[in-house]
């Protein structure tokens, strides 16, 4: 083919190899994550049932392939396929297939975690999710070792790269003044949605070290996307400093797969000749060239609402502007907490709350609760529940729907509820009062620690929900304590 040189290199084959086995173990932890978790959170008898939300919500907002049909077997059924077909083109199974087969594989992967997303609510609300699937619609195009790579699908995904590191960096700079004082480090290690096990450490780094810290990021996120459009090997050596940025902050917090599909896209820009001479790839077939052709036109045109996003000065963070989330926009922390808010959920197996009540807390495996406990790795397995219960600590906006449920559940001894904690405080039954308060935290300092064992100090604030105990007629309704 007289158009194979301009359409296709094979100096792309490294940057294509990497991109698809680290996108498939991305989708693998994404899958493995909803087949562990849906159950409490999104199934039948889940705090927001999908069910529920199908008859609400339109199909064309929300196309999935639960329209069709919806049980907990058959969700399950759909993450553990979506977790096997990962699990096989993390090993290479694309590779060893026909071209045409190969592209079906990565559709059916991206199609059934639509269809996840597009019923997961609420908890399927974060960025992640969107760049996932859009990483994913853009993979099913890249081909396998049949053919050389296209290179308009390779600069497709270092133009996702760019919005999703250029988003995350205006966003920052039209939001919150700290970021343009360069003092945000000051608290973010501490306030961010879920500490690390080396966020106390990061905390207490020197203040003029997170100043450094803030530069760096806007360096990182300003100007070395745009050198991931100039020639090679310029394009690798921002590639490189977008994988070292996005490695601090895995080493510095937990969140979720957002880092490392990051360092996903950015390897995807590494000029595979400068390792090793390129293999001799086959050209391309015709019919895939004029469907590649067709992709490229289809992504430029959605992008044009996304770049509004950006050029405007109400610029929206983490936006899908259509129901197939094929381009979308990102961006976060435009704002940075400088207090740190908890929800501490307890219960009590005494029927009648009053003054010397025992009450005993439940543990979450990821958020702050015990203040001797140092926060764990998690990343980048995604604990839902821990994070909305973040966002609930801001505003009780946030736990509208189903922080109610949730209380419910803990009032029922739900086993797949109890499955998504830590620690339950009553192996032998429910109890017969649950209560929520909301603590100030905050990182004791190196002295503190040395005197406590202390990881966290906190202080009370408030009640968030008076002690609650399930309705005597139907054991559903939420009923508070005299």
């Amino acid at each position: 083919m007289e158009w194979f040189p301009w359409f296709a290199s094979s100096d792309h084959w490294l940057g294509r190899l990497a991109f698809q086995r680290g996108l498939a173990l991305v989708y693998l932890v994404a899958f493995v994550c909803a087949a562990l978790q849906f159950r409490a959170l999104i199934g039948e008898r889940g705090m927001l049932p999908v069910p529920d939300f199908l008859r609400r919500v339109p199909a064309r907002r929300a196309p999935s392939l639960f329209r069709l049909h919806y049980s907990d077997r058959f969700f399950a059924l759909c993450a553990w396929t979506g977790a096997a077909l990962a699990l096989a083109l993390a090993a290479g199974a694309g590779d060893a297939v026909p071209l045409a087969v190969a592209m079906l594989l990565w559709a059916v992967l991206w199609g059934l975690y639509l269809s996840i997303v597009n019923v997961g609510q609420t908890w399927y609300g974060f960025g992640w999710e969107s760049l996932l699937l859009e990483a994913g619609f853009l993979a099913v195009f890249l081909g396998n070792d049949r053919t050389a790579p296209p290179v308009l699908l390779m600069w497709l995904l270092r133009w996702l790269l760019f919005r999703v590191e250029f988003g995350a960096g205006l966003i920052k700079l039209r939001g919150d003044r700290c970021w343009r004082d360069l003092t945000c480090l000051y608290h973010h290690h501490e306030t961010q949605p879920m500490p690390g096990p080396l966020s106390w450490f990061f905390h207490h780094l020197p203040r003029p070290l997170h100043k450094v810290e803030a530069a760096a990021n806007h360096v990182t996120q300003l100007a070395v996307p745009v050198l991931l459009f100039t020639p090679q090997p310029v394009a690798t050596v921002a590639a490189g400093l977008v994988v070292l940025t996005q490695l601090w902050l895995v080493a510095s917090g937990n969140f979720a797969w957002l880092n490392w599909i990051t360092i996903v896209l950015a390897l995807s820009a590494v000029d595979g000749s400068l390792v090793a001479a390129p293999p001799q790839l086959p050209a391309p077939p015709l019919w895939y060239g004029v469907l590649v052709i067709a992709v490229t036109v289809l992504v430029l045109a959605l992008s044009v609402r996304p770049v509004r996003n950006l050029l405007s000065r109400r610029q929206a963070m983490n936006r899908s502007f259509d129901p197939l989330h094929l381009v979308n926009t990102y961006g976060a922390f435009g704002t940075v907490g400088r207090v740190r808010y908890e929800i501490v959920v307890e219960g009590t197996d005494e029927p009648t709350a009053r003054e010397g009540t025992v009450w005993r807390e439940y543990g979450f495996r990821g958020k702050p609760g015990d203040v001797r406990r140092l926060p764990r790795q998690f990343a980048p397995y995604h604990l839902r529940l821990d994070w909305m219960m973040w966002f609930a600590a801001l505003s009780p906006a946030y736990a509208a729907g189903w922080f109610g449920p949730f209380v419910e559940r803990l009032l029922d001894g739900d086993r797949d509820t109890l499955r998504l904690l830590r620690h339950n405080p009553f192996p032998d039954g429910p109890p017969a009062l649950v209560r929520a308060r909301l603590y100030r935290y905050r990182f004791t300092t190196w002295r503190e620690l040395r005197t406590t064992g202390a990881w966290w100090h906190r202080t009370l604030v408030r009640e968030y929900l008076p002690p609650t105990r399930l309705g005597s007629r139907t054991g559903s309704r939420r009923g508070r304590a005299p």
